[in-house]
């Protein structure tokens, strides 16, 4: 690990001398360039440089210790000896956290989707309020949320609804979302007072730009029709809305939300794009991690992850095994403290896997 840390230092310090220098400053593309590396390394380097200079001072009073005569001043220096070394310890902890490998879609835009399962009306009900619970939880995270299409229901539920997540981190703040969410209660509708159990899945995709997914024409089919939503005489008159077949993946994707019929096209191709990424990178993943789970699941939109328990105010995330009585809190947004305890086991997780690495 240390070999690695040598590594990075020089090559922040390489970077840091380049961006200095005439050359690179002259050059804008290479200096952002070494810019966003330096700035990526930065955090590590600076945490190494710390534990260099520990590990000096520990070295260094140690040293004096055994020299000393007198005997406060020698306990001093071995008390100050063991202060570093205890520091050393928490510093190699942070490290490893810092050396693991990143998400590279982790600062990215994202593509959220979320669907009614099974349930009926009840779950197309559930679904609403988990795009509710989501849209104050981006809020609140100063994410803005645009609405690509919704499908929704004559009683204010929704079959399907399509955001697209755009600000500082947004896939990183949702990636943990999706699956299956099961929901506990007693429907509006039910006049014996009976539970019933409902499911909505939610798809969270990292917003994918031109230049990582290429579409070629001949892969496609671009169909125009009348929309079938709330629209006034517009949706009558005007055939605004897009449907986009890619064949290799057999993705379709369908945008009926705006009047216009451009907006809707453009709209349909970020879906698109964000889907055919995660339908390739989700093969991938599967295939070099085939012998790993992470300890906060796959990730996999069918398997079910979380329960909303409304009788008892709960809420469990069975990934974790973690439950919190807060569930109304938690339907309005307040699914911070969910996200921080997910992000920390699939750390946890990494880790775990790195010390199995021989």
């Amino acid at each position: 690990m240390l070999k690695k840390l040598d590594g990075v230092l020089a090559r922040y310090e390489f970077l840091s001398e380049g961006l200095a220098s005439p050359e690179v400053i002259a050059d804008m593309d290479t200096w952002r360039k070494y810019s966003k590396e330096q700035s990526d390394l930065q955090e590590t380097a600076e945490k190494y440089k710390e534990y260099l200079q520990t590990e000096r001072e520990m070295n260094d009073a140690f040293e004096l210790s055994e020299a000393e005569t007198d005997g406060e001043l020698k306990k001093m220096l071995v008390d100050e000896g063991y202060a570093c070394k205890e520091r050393l310890a928490a510093l190699i902890g942070e490290l490893k956290i810092l050396l693991l490998p990143k998400d590279k879609n982790d600062e990215k835009s994202c593509i959220l989707e979320v669907r009614a399962g099974t349930g009926g009306e009840e779950a197309a009900l559930f679904a609403a309020e988990l795009c509710r619970m989501y849209a104050n939880y981006c809020a609140k995270h100063r994410l803005r949320v645009e609405e690509i299409d919704i499908n929704a229901t004559e009683l204010g539920g929704v079959k399907e609804a399509i955001y697209s997540v755009s600000g500082a981190s947004a896939y990183k703040l949702l990636k943990y979302e999706s699956g299956v969410h099961r929901v506990q209660r007693v429907p509006a509708t039910e006049t014996q007072g009976r539970i019933h159990t409902s499911a909505a899945t939610v798809a969270v995709l990292p917003e994918a730009e031109e230049v990582e997914v290429e579409i070629n024409e001949k892969d496609i089919r671009i169909d125009i029709f009348h929309s079938g939503g709330a629209g006034g005489q517009n949706v009558n008159k005007v055939a605004s809305a897009v449907r986009i077949t890619h064949f290799p993946t057999g993705i379709v994707v369908t945008c009926q939300d705006e009047r216009s019929q451009l907006k809707n096209k453009e709209r349909a191709f970020k879906v698109l794009r964000s889907r055919i990424y995660d339908f390739y990178n989700g093969q991938n993943a599967k295939a070099r991690e085939e012998n790993r789970r992470s300890m906060v699941g796959s990730g996999d939109r069918s398997e079910r992850i979380r329960t909303y328990n409304f009788p008892q105010s709960r809420v469990t995330d069975h990934r974790i095994g973690l439950s919190q009585y807060n569930l109304d809190a938690f339907m309005t947004g307040d699914i911070d403290s969910m996200v921080e305890a997910l992000a920390i086991a699939d750390r946890e997780a990494l880790l775990a896997s790195q010390e199995e690495t021989p």
